[in-house]
């Protein structure tokens, strides 16, 4: 720093006492501290660099990914200073701490309309299709292998007619300011690290858990016991049996949504409710963030002294900590009711003989308290000192040009069956009859004459699944033939609701994909049916007849 930035540095206002830190680590850069010249050259620069749209006029539809929810309304603070005559319309803050993210996101996905950019924190990394989106500004760093390659997928949409007719989407711009890209060409192997499981989740297994600890254990308390499974059953209840989550674990959900199947948790049971229940939506309303995490405390805590686990004492100082903020709190009428007990639990006699009912009282007397605590909050630091984007470096990743070249391929066949959606070999594709080798020899001229593609990569396409079945797996099968082919086999057989269920399924996903492998007829979602799949809700007789149905639909894609 020159001597005037020095003078600048120690008058900012770090915090109350007046304390100027001679050091500032790096990850506190944009979560705390942010710097006005460090944003506006990298918005400079994506001005500048970004992919234009509307003749060249404006940029294209673009994403940046910030540090967190104070640096995403930052960007566009600093965006709105630099361009004020696009001040509030053309970069939209997009992310959970806006009550209307919703509509800004519709807005967003229309080409017209003036939300451009979108600065947001972990709401548009992954999940969004908005095909317009030509530039990504990766400003924050991202280590997980699966969440960046989604993020980077957000650009890699194809999109005709995107800047004139005929001229379509066929590459995006990647902006990365935080060397990203550098490490994962570095790190092609990264392993993920395990993601935090929702806190709705894990309290529905701490429940679970706790009701098995306490059956195994030698005193079994029968009060605390049923709480519990009351609580669960609620929550159960609650969950709709039409929601697409809930409606894969069905069976499950029933299960546990009528109270006798409640009376015995058996190991079976609590498996049950582990992995098929725990985490689905759910209408029960339960309390505040603080109160469910106190409650998450308090439920572990339980569990471990059960357990008779030395890292309970961990636990145990967390509540004396939270025992003591509350204590400072006394002057309200609600914490003042329960300070007997708030200072017997800082003392080391109340720990001395601690049981579950104890720790039941604490849980439920200061669940609803802890909101009151106020977090410690790091002052918001705002300087302006002169920042420099170091030398531009072009970063190769083949994965991301793969997968690119394969939607524009994917894109420009879609246009071709468009064009010739009347031809007898794509007619013949969609309404499941058999293909010749003539039609297939025709449809490849076609390919090669029309640039499709070139011989080498139509050679590989045909080695790895075969022209027609890949055709199949884009145009789809005319519903109407796919009932037909079954029509047969329904009128022979008199089937229940499951089975007409199940059957529809297999005609959706051939209408949707036009090839389904029989081998998914073991797996989810036809596994909701029965965990046997199938073989589970057809007689042996009636299952072979159906994969024989859809092999016969299968191989007519092909000569």
């Amino acid at each position: 720093m020159s001597d005037e930035e020095k003078e600048e540095w120690d008058a900012l206002e770090w915090d109350e006492e007046g304390s100027v830190p001679d050091r500032v680590e790096a990850g506190d850069l944009n979560k705390w501290l942010f710097n006005k010249d460090t944003v506006d050259k990298v918005l400079e620069h994506l001005m500048a660099n970004g992919i234009k749209v509307a003749g060249g006029d404006r940029l294209g539809k673009t994403i940046i990914f910030a540090k967190n929810s104070l640096h995403a309304q930052f960007i566009t603070e600093r965006f709105d200073a630099n361009y004020p005559h696009l001040r509030g319309e053309f970069a939209r803050l997009i992310d959970y701490s806006v009550s209307y993210a919703g509509s800004l996101i519709d807005d967003f996905s229309e080409a017209e309309k003036t939300a451009h950019i979108a600065v947001s924190m972990d709401m548009l990394d992954t999940g969004i299709d908005i095909p317009e989106v030509v530039n990504l500004v990766f400003f924050k760093i991202v280590r997980s292998k699966t969440k960046f390659w989604r993020m980077v997928g957000r650009g890699t949409r194809l999109c005709p007619d995107l800047f004139a007719p005929g001229e379509d989407k066929e590459e995006f711009v990647i902006f990365d300011f935080c060397q990203n890209l550098e490490f994962f060409k570095e790190n092609p192997a990264i392993a993920d690290g395990t993601v935090a499981k929702p806190i709705g989740e894990r309290l529905f297994a701490a429940r679970v858990n706790l009701i098995g600890a306490l059956q195994d254990g030698e005193d079994d308390n029968d009060d605390l016991s049923s709480s519990l499974k009351f609580r669960l059953q609620d929550e159960v209840s609650g969950m709709n049996l039409e929601n697409f989550l809930v409606r894969r674990k069905r069976r499950s959900v029933e299960r546990f949504q009528s109270a006798n199947n409640w009376n015995a948790l058996d190991l079976d049971a609590r498996m049950a409710l582990l992995e098929d229940v725990a985490g689905l939506p759910s209408s029960f309303k339960d309390d505040s963030l603080p109160a469910k995490q106190f409650d998450l405390l308090a439920l572990n805590a339980q569990l471990l002294l059960l357990n008779g686990d030395a890292s309970f004492t961990g636990l145990q100082d967390r509540i004396k900590k939270s025992a003591a903020a509350l204590e400072t709190l006394s002057n309200v009428p609600m914490v003042a009711k329960e300070m007997v007990l708030i200072l017997e639990i800082q003392t080391n006699d109340y720990w001395a003989d601690v049981t579950v009912d104890m720790l039941e009282e604490i849980r439920v007397k200061l669940r609803n308290l802890v909101e009151l605590i106020k977090p410690i909050e790091r002052k918001i630091v705002i300087t302006d000192f002169e920042d420099e984007i170091g030398p531009e470096a072009n970063v190769d990743l083949p994965d991301v040009g793969s997968g690119v070249d394969k939607g524009r391929f994917k894109m420009k066949v879609r246009k071709f069956l468009d064009e010739h959606a009347n031809h007898i070999a794509l007619l013949k594709l969609k309404r499941a009859e058999q293909l010749t080798q003539q039609d297939l020899s025709e449809l490849e001229r076609m390919f090669l004459e029309e640039g499709i593609t070139d011989p080498e990569k139509l050679a590989e396409l045909k080695s790895e699944q075969g022209l027609g079945i890949f055709l199949r797996s884009l145009t789809g099968l005319d519903r109407a033939a796919a009932k037909e082919a079954f029509s047969s086999f329904t009128s022979n057989n008199r089937l229940n609701g499951n089975q007409t269920e199940f059957l529809n399924l297999v005609i959706d996903y051939l209408s949707e994909s036009g090839i389904v492998e029989p081998k998914r007829f073991y797996e989810s979602p036809f596994t909701d049916f029965d965990d046997l799949g199938i073989a589970g809700v057809f007689s042996t007789d009636q299952a072979k007849r159906i994969i024989q149905i859809v092999r016969d639909i299968n191989n007519a894609a092909a000569a």
